[in-house]
């Protein structure tokens, strides 16, 4: 056995989403993961079906096949008013490697990325594997972070800022004067803005704002996961110019060579198909928002409404996850988060009003 591990590694825990995941019983009421409960649309399935029984199960073009890259361009333009060459786009194994690629490429040892406090935990823990370390910055009332705060917070050693927006953990969304102050801030102080835009499509009050549209400096992440339900599909991908995009690209190509070629196909599939299931989805999540936050306003648990993204991120006291999670409800303790996510919980409404009913019943009998 090897004696030491790479220091890299060892001080990066396992995500408190995935122990939460892994962890629930058969049971249990599932408020923890953040994976829409609904199955993937049909025509996307019909089009992985085809492209295996076509024999399309090789490699591909390491950024990614043609077609789905000029359908990204297409979409890129349509949806968020943002001009991108299919050559500046690479198809990825999810968001999740679209963020490694893009922190890769700039992050050295001992440089300082910005990011929401509480945030998305893959951040810091893909940060921090790159040799850098992160800044928390704090959130306002409306758990959005200020562009006042985040100019005042960087710092000689910042090289890059991460937006997510609707956000992980807590259902905010930045307004459009944020983001332009965000790709402005970025441009005065020459780092590099990474916009992680997978819930784009789950909005119920106020609208995506893609920061890309008033800067070159951003790196735009997205996926079909959400979106599309699409999570175990592993398809993502990342825009930025060309510059970046070929540094990026070399990270991919070692590390990935090239995203699953049958995902790759149900993915345009996805970007060219109907948005009517997806706006179905979005309805039906913001029942189910509606119906949590008036079942934990009976509770007495302050929660600020979250606008988009399918997370509520209450306030609650120490030990309120352990006590769900002890009676089979779970969900995830605010600090997994970062330091400023103690004293809440995120909860998923990723799943049936039948079972949000059944998980309020059991909170009201724990906690009251």
């Amino acid at each position: 056995m090897v004696s030491t591990f790479a220091e890299r590694v060892q001080e990066i825990d396992i995500s408190g989403i995935r122990k939460m995941f892994e962890g629930a019983g058969p049971n249990a009421i599932n408020l923890g993961i953040g994976q829409p409960d609904f199955d993937t649309p049909e025509h996307i399935k019909k089009a992985a079906i085809q492209a295996i029984e076509e024999g399309f199960t090789g490699y591909t073009a390491g950024p990614g096949i043609p077609e789905l890259r000029e359908a990204l361009s297409h979409k890129f333009w349509e949806e968020n008013s943002i001009e991108v060459s299919p050559d500046n786009i690479i198809v990825t194994s999810g968001a999740s490697e679209a963020l490694e690629l893009a922190l890769g490429a700039f992050v050295n040892t001992g440089d300082e990325v910005l990011i929401a406090d509480p945030g998305f935990v893959s951040y810091k823990a893909l940060t921090e594997i790159m040799g850098g370390y992160i800044t928390g910055i704090p959130l306002n009332e409306k758990l959005c972070m200020d562009p006042e705060t985040v100019n005042e917070m960087i710092s000689p050693n910042t090289k890059a800022l991460i937006i997510n927006s609707p956000a992980n953990p807590t259902g905010a969304v930045q307004s459009k004067s944020d983001m332009k102050a965000f790709a402005e801030i970025a441009d005065d102080n020459n780092i590099m803005l990474i916009s992680d835009e997978v819930y784009e499509h789950f909005i119920y009050e106020g609208e995506h704002v893609s920061p890309a549209i008033y800067s070159d400096n951003v790196i735009t992440v997205n996926a079909v996961s959400k979106t599309y339900s699409m999570t175990g599909w592993r398809l993502g991908y990342v825009a930025a110019s060309p510059e970046i995009t070929q540094q990026m690209l070399k990270i991919h190509q070692y590390v990935q060579a090239c995203a699953t070629s049958i995902s790759q196909k149900a993915a345009l599939a996805a970007i060219e198909g109907p948005m009517d299931p997806i706006m179905e989805m979005k309805e039906e999540f913001r029942k189910r928002r509606d119906l949590l936050l008036w079942g934990l306003g009976k509770l007495g648990m302050k929660c600020t409404k979250p606008d988009g993204a399918f997370y509520a991120f209450p306030e609650a006291e120490s030990g309120t996850a352990e006590k769900l999670i002890s009676e089979g409800v779970i969900v995830v303790p605010g600090e997994a988060f970062g330091e400023n996510g103690s004293g809440h919980i995120r909860i998923s409404y990723a799943t049936s009003k039948e079972n949000i009913k059944k998980a309020l019943a059991i909170m009201q009998e724990v906690l009251l």
